[in-house]
């Protein structure tokens, strides 16, 4: 597997690539250029500084991290195609740059959703979390307000200003829409964009929803092992796959994450995966944990073991980390508790690899 971690550029993160570049085992970054309006094309100039920017500090970019969809193309509206053909010669453009992974997603209106971004834990560290009927007594704009208020200053990917004026009546909107609706209007994208993807060697690979269920009133489609099931035969392409988030989809105690992992890694259909722990304090209410599997409830030895046994090859990152050690960062993209996190999933990595090769 390839370790990488995520990082924002322009000045968006506290974290440098300096720094990156020295966590054992790192060797790139996810990334993305959040300043381009969702649907305009990625220009290639861009592209080719961002490129050389990270490689200039000694780090590989294969991995895009994401290129937002705009909101006409989930509902399926006549001028589609004009955003879809902007899509495909962004694509055309990370080709040129070397990008072999885009992560994104079909999400509609809310990218994800948390009710506190600096949920205070018994060690003293604080975590991204979700308490579900504060979120349900929530409306976008107050969510918006609330999660604002907690980012230190960064932003905050899925609640980009420009989308917010939107999404009450894009709410609205969907509540008339149905699921198999939905599945048409993401079979269409799929159909346009999957031949461009193989032209030019981009694996897609679709983020969970986040959290797995309802929230709004929206459809909700990449939740369940099933969904994911139905996705992937609305396009048969390899290139065709998904970003494995643990956190997203284990947010849900109705799914077997490294049951998931085991069928569809090994098909060859997770083309990224996001590493991460959480633990429930409820059904639907959870914090993001530190990855070590007492910390949460998910097993990381079973995760990290059902990716080796299926010959996973692509790229990992640790997902979301605390903020620990007084670090003042973006909520949930520290370095240090992520650092801590990679250098955690490579040990576990290390050791089944040595065990099942009989290397003591």
């Amino acid at each position: 597997m390839k370790m990488i971690l995520r990082w924002f550029p322009d000045g968006d993160d506290s974290v440098t690539l300096n720094q990156i570049k020295q966590i054992p085992g790192v060797s790139g970054v996810a990334t993305c250029l959040s300043k381009i309006p969702v649907g305009d094309v990625w220009p290639l100039d861009k592209l080719q500084a961002l490129k050389k920017e990270i490689n200039d500090a000694g780090l590989d970019l294969e991995v895009i991290e994401s290129v937002n969809i705009h909101e006409n193309i989930k509902k399926g509206f006549s001028d589609r195609d004009k955003y879809i053909k902007n899509y495909i010669e962004t694509l055309s453009n990370l080709s040129k740059i070397g990008i072999k992974c885009l992560c994104y997603n079909f999400m509609p209106v809310i990218d994800w959703a948390r009710s506190d971004l600096s949920y205070p834990l018994p060690d003293g560290s604080t975590a991204m979390a979700y308490n579900h009927d504060e979120v349900k007594n929530m409306n976008p704009e107050i969510m918006a307000n609330v999660l604002s208020s907690e980012s230190k200053g960064y932003s905050l990917p899925g609640w980009e200003p420009e989308r917010l004026n939107d999404m009450a009546a894009d709410i609205e909107y969907y509540k008339n829409m149905t699921h198999d609706e939905y599945w048409g209007n993401m079979k269409y994208f799929l159909d346009h964009v999957i031949p461009y993807a193989e032209k030019y060697d981009i694996k897609m690979a679709i983020h969970p929803d986040d959290p797995p269920w309802t929230l709004y009133g929206l459809p909700k489609v990449i939740t369940s092992a099933q969904n994911i099931r139905t996705f992937l035969s609305l396009n048969s392409s390899s290139y065709n796959g998904i970003t494995l988030c643990t956190g997203s989809l284990g947010s849900s105690y109705d799914n077997d994450i490294p049951a998931i992992i085991r069928e569809f890694s090994g098909q060859g259909r997770i083309h990224f995966t996001h590493i991460r722990n959480l633990k429930h304090l409820s059904d639907q209410d959870f914090y993001e944990s530190a990855h070590l599997s007492e910390c949460g409830d998910l097993d990381m030895y079973e995760i990290v073991k059902a990716f080796h046994d299926t010959g996973f090859d692509s790229y990992v990152r640790p997902d979301h980390g605390r903020m620990i050690w007084g670090e003042e960062a973006r909520p949930g993209y520290g370095l240090y508790d992520r650092a801590i996190g990679a250098n955690y999933l490579l040990g576990l990595w290390e050791a089944i690899d040595k065990n099942q090769r009989g290397i003591e």
